[in-house]
């Protein structure tokens, strides 16, 4: 029976073979992550089912969310895959799909308009701008770069990720503001969110200058991120047009269930449906 012993070496061949995946870069820097620590963890050891299975009961007794466990599981079983140790994967937690989402975490409308006013008073232009971007059109962080002078003039963006090609149309309105803000910033081509020193902005740099925003605004932080600039996108869609096909397509989702954790409703909503029911008297 083969003995597998992970080593720096085989993690360096993973992160060539993701590069030729053409994984987003924060995708690779999250298997790999976690791919150490599970390295770490096993102090020298070879890998088996039986020492990955006692990984999963570590992060369990260590109380990670069971999402965060499976995220580390999906690294660990891509590598596994990878290496040719198929008999060292394990199985994923299984979770019941959530009824409703915490209000901690919802980004709503109003908070959103205070996040942008308070960019704009602050000379954020940029910044504010970029959130917009995001909201208005659903893209995700890693897909800002393909907001380009070209396609603010076009009205369209052509966005390839993940072995994948989906076109994202940008609002008449949106493309005139781009088009302005590229003006003065003297950008006559390519990306038009942009570094002093003309690099892209990373999804970091975002996330830091959104949560700057959070005390001015009076916004919790809990609810200030990139990512739920696509979420605010998708339940005001499906709120208007009420075609989850049509969401998932538009947020370049291969499947509808991805698309139907955006739509859950608060733990308000979820109450007051029930009190609707009037099955008490």
């Amino acid at each position: 029976m083969e003995i597998c012993i992970l080593e720096k070496k085989q993690l360096e061949k993973f992160y060539d073979y993701l590069l030729a995946e053409e994984r987003e870069p924060s995708t690779i820097e999250k298997y790999l992550r976690d791919a150490r620590e599970f390295m770490v963890w096993l102090a020298g050891e070879a890998v088996a089912k039986e020492r990955v299975s006692a990984w999963k009961e570590h992060l369990k007794y260590q109380r990670f969310q069971p999402e965060t466990i499976n995220g580390k599981l999906s690294a660990l079983n891509k590598l596994f895959r990878f290496l040719g140790w198929e008999d060292c994967r394990v199985k994923y937690l299984k979770i019941q799909r959530r009824l409703f989402r915490s209000t901690e975490k919802e980004l709503t409308k109003d908070e959103y308009v205070r996040l942008l006013d308070t960019a704009q008073d602050l000379g954020r232009e940029r910044l504010a701008l970029l959130m917009e971007t995001i909201c208005a059109t659903g893209i995700r962080v890693s897909e800002v770069r393909y907001i380009t002078v070209e396609a603010a003039q076009v009205g369209r963006a052509e966005i390839a990720l993940k072995g994948k090609i989906r076109t994202i149309l940008l609002p008449g309105k949106l493309c005139r503001k781009l088009q302005k803000y590229a003006k003065k910033q003297k950008i006559v081509s390519g990306e038009i969110f942009l570094t002093r020193n003309g690099n892209g902005l990373s999804r970091r740099q975002i996330w830091a200058e959104m949560k700057a925003l959070c005390k001015t605004a009076r916004v919790a932080p809990s609810k200030v991120f990139p990512h739920n600039l696509r979420h605010l996108f998708a339940r005001t869609f499906y709120r208007i047009y009420k075609d989850v096909a049509r969401l998932a397509d538009v947020l370049g989702h291969s499947s509808i269930e991805t698309t139907r954790i955006y739509l859950v409703s608060t733990g308000a909503e979820h109450a007051r449906q029930l009190e609707r029911l009037g099955l008490i008297s």
